[in-house]
């Protein structure tokens, strides 16, 4: 039984790392591109970006994941009930439901894009402006004096930070659930329901624990790597 119990789980778990790797892989660069939008120096566009990320920090990930999965679909039962017709309205009329793995995915990628872009920001701005300009007397354009002297010194400061919101996301992958998306969590309850057992539910921790435990070591290191910043 035991063996089968772990055969499930790791079933469950591998739709868990995929949700996990596929989130850092979108998140993180267009976090550092929302983190611009919010530092932009044109107002409309600062405002926009800073009004979007605020109502995606100051809402439950779970609502998020709720809205977009049903959302289209409702908005597309709307959509049929309009006289006019047009490419958009039948689109949405066309529209029944999103795959729920592409659901998930989508929600998670906003929500931490822009949590990312934050600590993004945080790191950019905690960066004094003589380097900059130190940069600009030596010749250098902004976007080399970006990459060149404050990339690596931002990704110092953020890598704490940053760290404590990737392992907050190996837990989150929990609330896939939600819209039946077969993670690690949702296979566990499978054995409450069919065979009455509670333990494989619990053994789902230490899934999250190792995997955990891995990243915290990893994080360990690169923050050592980069030590010889003393920015």
């Amino acid at each position: 039984m035991f063996l089968t119990v772990t055969q499930s789980l790791l079933e469950g778990f591998v739709t868990t790392l995929k949700l996990f790797a596929l989130t850092l892989l979108f998140a993180l660069p267009l976090g550092l591109i929302i983190s611009f939008g919010s530092m932009s120096k044109f107002k409309p566009l600062k405002w926009f970006i800073k009004t979007f990320v605020w109502i995606i920090r100051g809402t439950p990930l779970m609502l998020q994941l709720i809205i977009i999965y049903y959302g289209p679909g409702l908005i597309g039962k709307w959509a049929t009930g309009l006289e006019t017709t047009n490419f958009f309205t039948a689109f949405l009329q066309s529209w029944t439901v999103m795959d729920r793995f592409m659901a998930v995915l989508i929600a998670f990628v906003i929500n931490y894009a822009c949590y990312f872009s934050e600590i993004y920001r945080g790191g950019i701005e905690s960066i004094s402006k003589g380097q900059y300009e130190a940069g600009q007397v030596l010749g250098l354009t902004k976007t080399q004096v970006f990459f060149k002297i404050v990339l690596l010194q931002v990704i110092k400061r953020i890598v704490p930070p940053m760290s404590n919101e990737i392992i907050t996301l190996v837990k989150d992958t929990s609330l896939a659930r939600i819209i039946a998306v077969y993670e690690i969590i949702w296979s566990a309850q499978v054995y409450i329901k069919s065979a009455g057992l509670i333990w494989p539910l619990f053994y789902t921790g230490a899934f999250y624990l190792i995997f955990c435990g891995l990243l915290t070591i990893l994080f360990g290191k690169i923050e050592k790597e980069l030590s010889y910043f003393k920015a």
